[in-house]
């Protein structure tokens, strides 16, 4: 067996005085939980409310995490195993709620429109290292409120992709539940080779909203997977300290957990203690900083210690452009979810604080995920690879261009970039001079122009129109 390269921030000792923190939180603290549904479901399966604060047994938290899942197998569009969640299985994809938008063909900052999440979700499509999709934005040409319906109808039309969506409230993710349903044929064909994940976040610190509850409940009824994770900002929601907000975060996500548990044992759950910290200079939450690193890092170390799976992120940036700060923000991020392990990364493709999705920043970072993972992979040491017969053939002197072994390995070995220069510099001049972002942007609008994502059937794109317009009607008719 090859061993490749980990991370470890934290030791056992350290990690387990996080959990015991969170468990002692839970159990003398308490959160405050905001749904009266989500109160007497807790309450019936043995917690303790006084008003809205519920106090949650560390015993009763253990014995959820044993009823969770430890692996969760997501399928594509077309039933296709496509995601082991589980261990240390590191899968990317974009993240979602980017109220701006650079433009992939102008490059200009503007509101972002349904249009751009179906443009990333075809780019997902596209890039062999992006691996579920998100839509990168949160559109505002459509009905507000009704933004994470149109998401999810542009995405699930423009790849085969698995799909990580959010809902704005439960009567939303019913529909959303539904259009995924029309797609796999039925509702029992999604529970079996599920291609959706939907995201909830609780509100640090310690208050769960009746929305972020009942979304979550209504997934555990359906049997289908919920991210429940807070999105902590150190130094203002959550303590300024690594260890300090981890353990409130992870609170957070174990109240989530154990009301998915008691709605249905064994629901699928993935957790996480996301967030970044505030910079006290400039009053912005930074997604760039290294400490953002190390938060998201130490989470995925904690989460596993409990044999739980985790979302994280990478392949964001602060950046306002595709530069080297980008590049370099993003490529940290992204060895340490890879270093760690962490399971669903999100948010590839981030900038501007998390205000701008980038398109064009999401293709460089494919190339910087390649490569990465090509790292990643260690080095093995077997008879093959020592190469101790072809090393004596060659002698001393000679070369191995020409040698079978090099011409058998090569290809997995050494990793080829699609992006990176590795010309002379005169072939780099005649070529046209151009820098690591421009021959990010020409990849991006050629992908744009020759991939054409597998087209759903007419009968379930005419169903998904049916729905969408549904729920525009009884929504003007009966907002919430």
């Amino acid at each position: 067996m090859t061993a490749k390269p980990i991370f470890e921030l934290l030791t056992q000792d350290s990690r387990e005085k996080i959990i015991q923190q969170s468990f002692s939180l839970l159990e003398e603290q308490g959160v405050d939980v905001n749904s009266p549904k989500a109160l007497e479901c807790l309450v019936q399966a043995g917690y303790t409310a006084d008003g809205v604060r519920v106090k949650i047994p560390r015993k009763l938290v253990k014995t959820s995490i044993e009823s969770a899942p430890s692996v969760i197998k997501i399928y594509d569009r077309n039933g296709k195993e496509a995601m082991d969640l589980g261990k240390q299985n590191t899968y990317f994809g974009p993240g979602p709620t980017c109220p701006n938008f650079f433009d992939a063909y102008t490059g200009e900052r503007r509101k972002a429109v349904k249009n751009d999440a179906a443009l990333a979700a075809v780019l997902t499509d596209a890039l062999p290292n992006i691996d579920f999709a998100m839509s990168l934005c949160m559109i505002g040409d459509k009905t507000k409120e009704l933004a994470d319906i149109h998401e999810i109808d542009a995405m699930i039309r423009n790849t085969t992709k698995p799909l990580v969506g959010w809902a704005f409230n439960a009567r939303n993710l019913q529909i959303i539940i539904d259009m995924c349903a029309v797609t796999a044929g039925s509702l029992e064909a999604l529970q079996e080779k599920p291609f959706i994940i939907i995201y909830s976040e609780p509100t640090t610190p310690f208050v769960h909203s009746r929305d972020a509850l009942e979304k979550l409940m209504l997934l555990a009824e359906n049997n289908i997977p919920c991210v429940y994770t807070p999105g902590m900002i150190m130094g203002a929601t959550a303590p300024v300290t690594v260890a300090g907000a981890l353990s409130v975060g992870l609170c957070e996500c174990l109240t989530g957990l154990v009301l998915s548990q008691a709605v249905r044992k064994g629901a699928p759950f993935i957790g996480g203690a996301p967030g970044g910290p505030m910079d006290m200079k400039t009053m912005q939450h930074s997604y760039g900083a290294p400490e953002w690193v190390l938060l998201h890092s130490a989470s995925v170390e904690v989460f596993h210690a409990l044999d739980l799976q985790v979302f994280t992120a990478a392949g964001a940036s602060d950046s306002k452009t595709v530069d080297a700060q980008s590049a370099a923000e993003a490529m940290l991020q992204i060895i340490g979810a890879l270093g760690t392990g962490g399971n669903l990364i999100h948010d590839v493709g981030f900038m501007d604080l998390g205000m701008t999705g980038s398109p064009l920043h999401l293709v460089m970072c494919d190339e910087l995920i390649g490569m990465a993972r090509r790292m990643m992979e260690g080095v093995p040491v077997d008879e093959e690879h020592l190469a101790r017969e072809v090393i004596e053939d060659v002698g001393p002197g000679g070369n191995f261009l020409s040698e079978e072994h090099t011409f058998e390995f090569f290809r997995d070995e050494i990793w080829n970039p699609s992006l990176m220069d590795r010309h002379t510099y005169k072939d780099w001049q005649k070529a046209g001079s151009k820098t690591m972002t421009k021959r990010a942007q020409d990849k991006m609008l050629e992908l744009l122009q020759t991939h054409r994502p597998k087209l759903l059937q007419d009968a379930i794109l005419k169903k998904l129109d049916q729905l969408v317009e549904t729920a525009e009607q009884d929504f003007t008719g009966n907002p919430l």
